[in-house]
Order: C-alpha cells, then structure tokens, then sequence
C-alpha cells in the first residue's frame, strides 16, 4: 500500500509529541482511523460522542501545555466538537480538530450528511481551513498546528475521507513547533506601569489564568506593594496556595473579602485576567492591566495603563522599577476581611451530628480533605463550580479544570477523561452536578472501556440548582428545573462499575473513602439538600427586592412549604 495523505498525518503529528487523539470512528475517517492502526503510534480514545472529545482533549491540553488532538466524522460526526472547540478556545488551550468531510467529489450539492465545516467552526478557532488535494495537507496541517499552539487555542483541520486515502509522497520536517517566546512590553511602557503603581496608596491585584507560571513574581509583586491578591476562578489553582496576600474571589461566586479589597483600592491591576464582570469592578480606582492579548486590554473597563505581555516576563522587568511600600493598612485590612469570610464560609460546612441534610459544602471540604496531594478536579457548570471554588483547596499540584469561561454544561465527566487518560496514575475527580452528570451519561461507559479509574461524585439534588436560583433571584417562579433521578449508584453497579450512595452526613466519610481508595473507576451518589443557597459577596437592594418577589409568588402558587424548606436548609443547621 503506497504511502497516504493520512499516513502523513499521523506521522506529522507523532512527530509532534502527540500521544493519544479523542474521537468517534466513522466513514470518512476510515483512512485516518486505518494509518493510525497501522502506524501504532499514537493511541485512539474511543468515546461515545464526540462532543466529549473535544472536551477531553481541552483538558489534556488544559493539564499539559502541549497540542491534544480531537477527530470527528463528516457531517454530525464533526458537528459535534463544536461545543467542546468553544471550550478549548475560550480557555485558550491548544487544540487541533481533525474534521472529516464527505467525498470531495460530493461537495455542493447537497450530499448525505454534508455541512460546510470550513464555516462552522470558524467562530471556535484561529484557524479552519480545507483541504481539497493532498499536496495541500502539509501547509495546511503545520500551519494549522503552530496556530493551535502559538496562538493558544483551536486549529481545525478539514479533509475529505476520499482525500485522506491518496498517495503523499512529501516528507514530514524536522521543525514542527514553536517555543514559548519572551514577551514584554517596551521600556518606556513598564517605566508608565511602574509610575502608575509608585504613586498610589492602596494597589490590589485581580490575577487569572494568565499568571500560570507566574506564582512567585507575583507573591513578590504583592509583598513590594503590599498589595492584597484578588483572583479570578481561573486562577485558583495558580494564586491561590502559599499566597499570605490571598483575600479569595470576586464575582458571583466571591468572598466577600474579595469584593471588598476590590472596592477600596485606588489603584488595580489586572494580571492575565479578562475577569467579565464589570459591576464588580471599582469605579474610581486608576486600573492598569497586563495581557498577552492586545483585544482582552481594556476590554471590560477604561484602562489609565494597559500593556502587552505574560505575566511572567512583564514583572520580572517590572520589579525593580517598583519602590518598596510600606503602609500595609489596604492589606491587613483586606487579609481580616478574608479571615472573617474563610471563617464563615468553613461553618456552612460543617457535618454535624445533628444534622439530616447532606450539604454540599460538607461534601467538597471532605474531598479537599481526603483526596492526593496532586489529585486533579473537574467540576461541573452550575453549584458545583461555586462549591469547587470555595471549598477544594489547591497546593500547587493540585488542577482544577471547568468550563470557566464558555459555561457549558456536563464538562466535568468529559474533561476528566481527558484528565485521566493523559495522567493515568494521579487521582482523576469529577464534581458532577445530577443535570450535567446525565446530559452526558454515556460517557460513563468510556471509563470502563478504557479502564479509566476517574472518580465520580454525583451531588444530586433534583434540579438543576444553578438555574433554580437565578431564576428566584430574578423573581420568577422557578419552572422546568426538576430532575427525577435513579438510583446512580445502583446504575453504576449494573454497568459494572462500583457504585456507592449516601443518604446521610454521618456516613458520608466512610463512602467517600471507599470509593477514592477503590482501585478502577467508581461513582458516589451523594444525595445533598435541594436548596442550599449560593450567595454572592454583595447583595443589592434590586437582587433582594427580586427574592422577595419570589416568595411572594411562591406562596400564591401554593409553594410556602418550600419556603419553610429552604429556611430550614440555610438558617437551620
């Protein structure tokens, strides 16, 4: 058999470090699927849809630092990445998509199955292109992957499966990717920054994703500043350990702490953040920010300095512009404010003896507790990401991984295959919702086919909690939001894979410990109170006027039990 425009392919990718590619075989990516049996090089991950593909090589990708690649059939096949690319890209992750495509022959005239790829996915990535003749491929797939890599983000790469299966003569080349480069900004732009910051009182720092690398340039930023440290979700499991300038998050998911050291600065600076929401903000501070990337500078808020560049680079050339500060009221003040906050957010989650009700707070702080040292979490969209924010602690070996910024649903049991599949002996956690946990529930399976020892923890609440509380914040009547549920653990054991569920916060511990000490995958059904409220760091009058609204509603539908339910589960304790 001559060589062929697929045997390229897994050649150029082998050579690139990839190690594993996620996806659904299919008609037109027989030629694929075939090279890489008989290349031998590189591993297949069957899942069950490829959505789940996509989501499992951002986290590999998330994990790693390195290329992850993902592949889809033509049509519905490919389709499907598309939820998973938006993640990846809005995490700013390389991934490359490999999206098979009808016959060339075929294309524009409304064939079986045909889409226009080219066009879909251009809104999740940097670059989409089709490849239309074999000797297109070479170009099209290294550019394709230099992009994924350099640009941190998504690369798709379309090919017809008759395309595919053609003879390619060219040689793979010895330079495949970049390096990360040194980027700072201009001398006379870090003397502005520097400027900005030697004159003002009370600097706090707002740090993100963009800090990863950066942990102690900016602890000794804070220390030169005196600066308390405010982060973003996505930079927890960057800022948040070893860190005496730590004062919690912001946001609708925030401390209080966080909100406060906010509003009292007169000066901010965002660190590798393009935090979305702008009411939490202050509005008279001075704000400078430091990006990467040029269109996220200034991008929520009016920025008296903005500059490009990593986090990393930028305050290794900065700090010795910056003059030693030594009034630390903002910071005391800021680190007591965290204290209080810590404290009280630790009392919500308490298992005490008296208790009936599983809380899910309980349920995170004893995961945080009993998992490794260098255990990774994945967390589903909705409660679960606001009890992984508050209460799973990270250690600088300890990952968290959601989908922070594109909000999708059912992300936490797709991204820890991924997670598990590229680390196969650390401790893979899945801190799955109920609604996001059975939108995908089909990839349960994909643990046992590939032996994947991922824990699941299932908090099942009956609704889909998230949206039940924005809809009462908002006033309405919350409608079309309950799940009825199995029995997950009595489900799990009928697919052969160990099952364990609690009732009871006394018994909670023990079923914990059993599963994580489980040698293979398992999943916990922890049955935790309906209606726990996640209160955000400040609360307006029109939120409370809102709520109020809702009880109001509640109780002319008939709902006041409801009401006595959830006074019972957040003031009774």
């Amino acid at each position: 058999m001559s060589r062929t425009a697929a045997d390229y392919l897994v050649e150029t990718l082998t050579l690139a470090g990839v190690e594993r590619i996620y996806g659904v075989v299919g008609d037109s990516l027989n030629g694929f699927s075939d090279a890489l049996r008989r290349l031998e090089s590189i591993q297949w991950v069957h899942v069950r849809h490829e959505e789940s593909a996509a989501f499992a090589a951002g986290a590999e990708a998330h994990l790693t630092g390195k290329l992850a690649v993902c592949a889809g059939s033509c049509g519905p096949g490919n389709l499907h990445l598309i939820n998973g690319l938006f993640e990846a890209q809005r995490s700013r992750v390389p991934v490359l998509a490999i999206a098979a495509h009808i016959p060339s022959s075929e294309i524009g005239i409304d064939f079986f199955q045909a889409t226009h790829p080219e066009n879909l996915f251009r809104d999740c990535s940097h670059f989409v292109e089709l490849v239309s003749h074999p000797e297109q491929l070479p170009q099209i797939l290294l550019r394709a992957m230099r992009v994924a890599v350099a640009q941190s983000g998504v690369a798709v790469v379309v090919i017809p499966g008759d395309v595919a299966l053609q003879p390619l003569a060219q040689l793979v080349p010895d330079w495949l990717l970049p390096a990360a480069p040194i980027v700072r900004p201009a001398d006379s732009e870090l003397r502005a920054l520097a400027d900005l910051l030697n004159t003002a009182d009370r600097v706090t720092l707002l740090c993100g994703a963009g800090c990863a690398g950066a942990h102690d340039r900016v602890i000794e930023l804070a220390r030169k500043l005196q600066s308390p440290i405010v982060h973003a979700l996505r930079g927890k499991e960057h800022l948040e350990y070893d860190n005496p300038f730590d004062v919690g998050m912001t946001g609708l998911l925030g401390f209080a702490s966080g909100y406060q050291a906010m509003k009292t600065c007169d000066t901010l600076l965002m660190l590798g953040t393009d935090f979305p929401y702008r009411q939490f903000l202050p509005v008279q501070a001075r704000i400078a920010q430091v990006d990467i990337r040029a269109a996220a500078l200034g991008n929520r808020c009016a920025l008296d300095v903005g500059v490009l560049g990593t986090v990393g680079d930028t305050l290794e050339a900065l700090l010795p512009l910056l003059e030693a500060k030594t009034d630390s009221a903002h910071l005391d003040a800021s680190v007591a404010g965290y204290r209080k906050a810590r404290a009280d957010l630790d009392a919500l989650a308490e298992g005490g003896s008296g208790t009936k009700l599983i809380h899910p707070q309980f349920v995170n702080r004893l995961v945080s507790e009993l998992t490794d040292d260098d255990a990774i979490f994945t967390c589903d969209v909705g409660t679960p990401v606001a009890w992984a924010a508050r209460y799973l602690r990270m250690n600088g070996r300890r990952r968290l991984i959601g989908s922070f910024s594109h909000g999708s649903m059912a992300n936490a049991l797709l991204q820890a295959i991924g997670a598990q599949a590229a680390f196969p002996g650390r401790q893979v956690i899945s801190m799955s919702g109920d609604g996001g946990f059975t939108m995908m529930m089909g990839e349960f399976v994909t643990l046992l086919q590939h032996r994947l020892p991922v824990k699941v923890i299932v908090l099942n609440n009956g609704t889909l909690g998230f949206v039940e509380l924005e809809m009462k914040a908002s006033g309405f009547l919350d409608t079309g939001c309950d799940l009825t549920n199995p029995d997950f653990a009595e489900m799990a054991r009928a697919m052969g894979i160990k099952g364990v569920r609690v009732e009871k916060p006394q018994d909670l511990e023990a079923a914990l410990r059993e599963v994580l000490e489980y040698d293979g995958p398992a999943l916990l059904d922890v049955v935790t109170a309906r209606q726990e409220l996640v209160l955000p760091p400040a609360k307006t009058f029109d939120e409370a006027h809102k709520f109020g609204l809702f009880m109001m509603k509640a109780v002319l539908d008939g709902r006041a039990s409801e009401l006595i339910d959830l006074a019972k589960v957040n003031l009774l304790r």
